[in-house]
């Protein structure tokens, strides 16, 4: 007796899923510029290495006799595949059909994706396009509704698997509800430029309640997440997002249970870059190029910039040191002096805390102003943020290096160093409780007024005071490790990422304090 009748049934239906909503959905998902969750699947993974997971899942409809009538995927496709020759896994919603909205069978496949991930501790990859929850159908009556009483809530799993494996989402379309929280409950989140929008609820709802008309571009485009934070970076288009993503994942470990990825470097740990000499001016007050710094000690082509357009004072980043995967954390001082805004210490707090779950080490370069002042910055809740940063880095177990280049000032410096950091200078820094000119205006502002020329007073006493604070002393009195010339900064931090490799082999498992959205 053979089963051969139930094989070509089963193939059959294999092949039914696969279709996804026709011919038509698929032409009207192309037609605006977008591709299926099938061909992103594809255009992300190496060639021919997805192995799907409920090939023949779907929510079918029998007649009485038990005979197959319709058949409609299940829309959200999962399964394993491979980047670079490492495994993940990969899930997303099919927009061709019900708009990405899951059917009861699309939304156990969604769920299972985490699962999956953390089982087999691997990469978690999302291509969110989808709507969430539909009202309709839930005016049906009878049958069971909800969830049991006993059973895990569905958003445990999402918090969990941040701190356990690492998750990249991209939202290549609308991306509303349900899928809008899975995207920030990412490690590294990217959004297409004209074909995305992230909501929590779109346009139709936003009018119903508020009496608000907007477009989804206006409400949530790529223009309003970038400086949101919602999203670290933007795509041009979706094969970019791919690259990002590919790229993301290549400087993390597959999970918290296993180290970094340390390549070989064909950048010789010993270059010196002699425009590291004059990358800082003599006049403090003037700007200059913090990214060009951190370009010449990285690695060649490696650094990563991540959420540039959010708390834009901040710099954060992931790079390679002699091969070695690294967090790059860095002041922009053309954006608020570099001072820490309540956007900037988020956007620090989180990816402090993304480095330490996966056992990343952190490279520092300070040119800390101190926190963001003003009304402003009274009504953004700086000094909350701020402290969370300080928790962040002091609490850090990670490998730390610091480099002090600049400026150094207030509490807000207190988030540059973790226990144990490695901490050289700049003959350029210059540190204290307050910027000099603030602090001079503050404890000598009797003895300013007083003057028959207040201006001259206050320049003289800013100088007088900016002479104590030269570097040397900190070096001769072992406050820092070392006072290096800045073209030595690369030999001296490739030097570190060799006497850190023992620890980061021990350095494997969850963390005390995870990364949350």
């Amino acid at each position: 007796m053979s089963w051969e009748k139930e094989v070509r049934e089963l193939e059959r239906r294999r092949a039914l899923a696969k279709r996804q909503g026709g011919e038509r959905g698929i032409a009207k998902q192309h037609a605006k510029g977008r591709l299926t969750v099938r061909e992103r699947i594809d255009a992300l993974l190496d060639a021919d290495s997805f192995f799907e997971h409920g090939r023949a899942t779907a929510v079918p409809d029998y007649d009485d006799d038990g005979e197959l009538l319709g058949y409609v995927p299940a829309n959200y496709v999962v399964g394993f595949g491979e980047i670079d020759s490492r495994r993940v896994v990969v899930g997303g919603e099919d927009f061709t059909l019900k708009g990405g909205s899951p059917n009861a069978a699309g939304l156990r496949k969604s769920i299972y994706a985490e699962h999956l991930a953390c089982q087999y501790r691997v990469p978690l990859v999302r291509m969110l396009e989808g709507g969430g929850g539909s009202v309709k159908g839930s005016g049906k009556k009878g049958g069971t509704v909800g969830q049991p009483v006993f059973s895990e809530p569905r958003f445990r799993i999402i918090a969990d698997a941040m701190g356990e494996v690492p998750i990249a989402s991209g939202a290549m379309g609308a991306v509303a509800g349900f899928p809008a929280g899975r995207l920030v409950a990412s490690h590294f989140a990217v959004m297409t430029r004209h074909t995305a929008q992230v909501l929590i609820g779109g346009p139709a709802l936003v009018t119903r309640a508020l009496g608000v008309k907007m477009t989804k571009d206006e409400l949530g485009g790529a223009q309003v997440h970038a400086a949101s934070g919602i999203v670290d970076n933007v795509a041009e288009d979706e094969h970019d997002a791919f690259a990002q993503i590919r790229r993301f994942l290549g400087y993390l470990p597959p999970s918290v249970w296993e180290r970094t990825p340390r390549l070989a470097s064909d950048d010789d740990p010993e270059r010196m870059e002699q425009a590291l000499l004059t990358a800082v001016p003599r006049d403090t007050n003037q700007p200059f190029d913090m990214r060009a710094i951190v370009e010449m000690v990285m690695d060649s082509g490696s650094f990563f910039e991540m959420g540039a357009a959010f708390g834009q004072s901040q710099i954060c980043g992931l790079a390679r040191l002699d091969g070695q995967p690294v967090g790059v954390l860095a002041n922009d001082n053309r954006h608020a002096a570099g001072a820490m805004t309540a956007e900037a210490a988020q956007k620090y707090r989180r990816f402090v805390e993304m480095c330490d779950t996966f056992h990343v080490p952190v490279v520092n370069f300070v040119d800390q102003p101190g926190f963001m002042i003003g009304p402003a910055a009274e009504q953004a809740g700086t000094i909350r943020y701020g402290m969370a940063a300080v928790s962040a880095a002091t609490q850090a177990t990670v490998p730390w290096a610091v480099i002090q280049v600049h400026k150094g000032f207030g509490v807000a410096t207190a988030a540059h160093y973790a226990p144990d950091a490695y901490v050289l200078a700049w003959p350029s820094v210059e540190t204290g409780a307050l910027p000099l000119e603030g602090g001079v205006a503050v404890a000598f502002h009797r003895e300013i007024a007083k003057a028959k020329d207040p201006a001259a007073k206050r320049r003289e006493l800013e100088e007088q005071l900016r002479s104590a604070r030269s570097p040397f002393p900190a070096a001769e009195s072992f406050a820092v490790h070392e006072l290096i010339d800045p073209r030595e900064t690369r030999p001296f931090l490739c030097r570190w990422i060799e006497w850190i490799q023992p620890r980061l082999e021990t350095l494997t498992g969850p963390v005390r304090f995870t990364m949350r959205p």
